[in-house]
């Protein structure tokens, strides 16, 4: 009972075919050609080397929003249904389009850490309908035939017109007071880009509320994006959620960067988790599972769990065809996420607060016979996955030797970079290598390791991950996102999960702290259907990603993205890493800062005392006795009851993930003498 938020050409296949078996991949490159009102820095000119099928793909990233159809039939391009519908269960609370408002061009990423369009302006007053729109009119903005919609100003936002929209009935301070009395004159979309393009740490901006395209990079992530404070965003600020509100304890507490993809469908664990940072995909380690289908086949893990172990069996032709349409899936179920086929998906649970009924699952094949708006979203968005795949793949890792004034913070001492790179080869290569010891090979794995980190391509074309399912017991860190249910058999996403991953060994997860007496631990855990596992993340492009972990929690975020400001955290996690006793432990507890209610869409709510921990309350998904409607004695009685604080312990007895500090874990290397540490620091600092 957590805030709902969110949370992304078939035949020149042919073309990404035959570049996959001859390695001809082209790498990203920024130089420049020409752009319309010859400005070097437009979103054209910051690509060079592409072919048509991966220019595609890249336009697909940036602008595509998925594909729905209205009521009277006529195509509307856009995942906006799904955004609409939060908009109006949620009665405002969750509204893109009030979270647009132009008037907070100027300070979007201090406030939200949401990246503004480079060709857009803050506008100078309201629209014909009274909304504050950015003006979006200059020259350079990208125009893509085959997208629909039009950018908002914010990276990643389309904006469409509402074929429902009357603008006789239109009234903009009762759209403002409640979305759901009437239909807006625009509705809005989210695209890949929206949290996947980041601030390029290799030419970061001047000022990073007015960003040029050359300061963007699409495979990085926004490291910076305040989720749930963006999406329930309100101008002016006062209008928005209050701190009294249990909803505003939860986005307040969400750690810049994170997303929690589980939101819708929810799975009753707030478990935001850092956005994925993209490189070297053709190094991508693959693995054959069984998929849902029963067919073995070889495929990626995907999200953190290494849930979205698909392959190819969701694609009309489920024919596996490496190199073409590897990730296809994977990337499906993320635009059915944020709104394909949401005319069938969002009828198989109760989207908003998840309480109202337990989830089906979505079958992709039957959700299109069932529903016309279903399949053109799905075969629209489908037609786009090889170019956009085409235009993953030449993402490669951006090294500090290429940042602006990069060379600043690299290592002065060769032979520290030398031992480094030992420390490396014993103790991290086993899981952040995606180069192994050849089958056969008379030396151990460590000595093999020792030898190819000294050549001078052990780094090129190297994932830096095994990309293996490790349990938790193994690694240690926080598992409420490892413990997420919605991919597990019977629930909403399981056709995109293998049944090898549903068959994983059952994990017990220990060392849980009682957050409500600190000193004392809980009982273990039992993670069972594939839950309890975290995939090896890539090492690429880590010394500009900190803080660290699945969920952003190791080391500092000082909201900094220049060059400086990315190594002063990258080192702050790093110190934390391998010196734990200086990591902040109990402090990375959730709790609220106030007394704070939480009110059911049913009636009733649940008073929460100041300094409970947010996940005890958060992770809990028991539905509210029927006798619990608003004002009713027995529902003002509990929340007396609850308002002290006295029986959080209930709550502590139905979370889903009883696991709150955020920061515990992975303290691989902790033992190694504090020069090797700092080698191994100077030597990851080069990925």
């Amino acid at each position: 009972m957590h805030l709902k938020r969110s949370l992304l050409i078939r035949a020149a296949g042919v073309i990404l075919a035959a570049a996959a078996a001859t390695g001809g991949f082209t790498t990203w490159a920024q130089n420049t050609y020409p752009c319309p009102s010859g400005r070097s820095s437009c979103y054209q000119s910051s690509y060079a080397g592409l072919t048509p099928l991966q220019m595609h793909g890249r336009d697909t990233w940036y602008f595509w929003t998925g594909g729905d159809v209205d009521a009277s039939g006529k195509s509307v391009v856009g995942d906006q249904a799904l955004w609409r519908f939060l908009a109006v269960e949620s009665h405002g609370e969750f509204d893109l389009l009030q979270a647009v408002d132009s008037r907070y061009r100027g300070e979007r990423f201090r406030r939200f850490g949401v990246i503004s369009d480079p060709d857009c302006m803050k506008a100078t007053h309201a629209d014909q309908y009274g909304l504050w729109m950015d003006d979006c009119s200059s020259p350079d903005v990208p125009q893509i035939p085959d997208i629909p919609g039009e950018p908002t100003g914010v990276m990643g936002l389309r904006k469409f017109r509402n074929p429902k929209f009357k603008e006789s009935e239109w009234d903009v301070k009762k759209y403002m007071a409640d979305p759901a009395t009437m239909e807006p004159p625009y509705l809005i979309g989210i695209a890949c880009g929206f949290c996947h393009v980041g601030f390029n740490p290799l030419h970061p901006p001047a000022d990073p509320e007015n960003p040029q395209w050359h300061n963007l990079f699409p495979g990085i992530g926004n490291q910076y994006f305040r989720e749930q404070l963006f999406f329930t965003a309100k101008y002016p600020p006062k209008r928005g959620l209050k701190a009294s509100d249990f909803r505003w304890q939860v986005a307040q507490a969400q750690p810049p960067g994170t997303s929690d993809t589980s939101q819708v469908a929810t799975d009753h664990i707030n478990n935001p988790n850092v956005i994925n940072n993209i490189a070297n995909l053709n190094d991508r380690p693959k693995f054959k599972e069984v998929t849902a289908d029963g067919v073995t086949r070889e495929v990626y893990h995907v999200l953190k769990d290494g849930s979205d172990s698909v392959g190819s069996a969701c694609l009309d032709d489920p024919t596996p065809k490496p190199g073409v349409d590897d990730t296809a899936c994977a990337a499906l179920r993320v635009y059915v996420n944020i709104g394909v086929c949401a005319g069938v998906w969002t009828t198989l649970h109760d989207p908003v607060f998840g309480l109202k009924r337990p989830q089906s699952v979505f079958d992709p094949k039957s959700a299109r016979k069932q529903d016309g708006a279903c399949d053109e979203g799905w075969t629209n968005t489908e037609a786009r996955m090889n170019g956009l795949e085409a235009f993953l793949r030449t993402l490669a890792p951006l090294k500090l030797a290429d940042a602006d004034g990069g060379a600043a913070y690299l290592p002065k001492d060769q032979q520290v970079v030398v031992r480094g790179k030992l420390v490396f080869a014993e103790n991290c290569a086993r899981c952040h290598s995606s180069k192994r010891p050849p089958q056969g090979d008379a030396r151990s794995e460590t000595e093999w390791f020792r030898q190819a980190v000294m050549q001078e391509d052990f780094l090129t074309d190297n994932f830096l991950s095994d990309d293996v399912r490790h349990p938790v017991s193994e690694i240690g860190t926080n598992s409420e996102r490892a413990m997420g249910t919605n991919a597990q058999a019977g629930h909403i996403w399981a056709e995109f999960s293998s049944e090898t991953y549903k068959q994983q060994p059952e994990v017990e997860i220990s060392g849980l702290t009682d957050p409500l007496h600190p000193s004392l631990k809980l009982l273990p855990v039992e993670a069972r259907g594939g839950r309890g596992y975290y995939r090896t993340p890539t090492l690429a492009n880590v010394w500009a990603t900190a803080p660290f972990f699945h969920n952003n929690s190791l080391g500092i975020f000082n909201g900094d993205p220049s060059v400086a400001g990315r190594i002063a955290a990258y080192e702050d996690a790093m110190q934390k890493l391998l010196w734990p006793e200086r990591r902040d432990g109990l402090k990375t507890i959730r709790r609220t800062t106030q007394a704070s209610t939480f009110e059911y869409e049913e009636g009733g709510h649940v008073c929460i005392a100041r300094n409970t921990p947010i996940d005890v309350v958060a992770n809990a998904g028991a539905v509210p006795p029927e006798v619990l409607r608003r004002d009713n004695f027995l529902n003002r009685l509990l929340c007396r009851i609850t308002s002290g604080g006295h029986v959080n312990g209930l709550f502590l007895l139905t979370d889903n993930a009883p696991d709150f500090v955020e920061d515990r874990g992975h303290t691989f290397g902790s033992t190694l003498p504090d020069d090797d540490k700092r080698a191994l620091t100077e030597y990851i600092k080069t990925f």
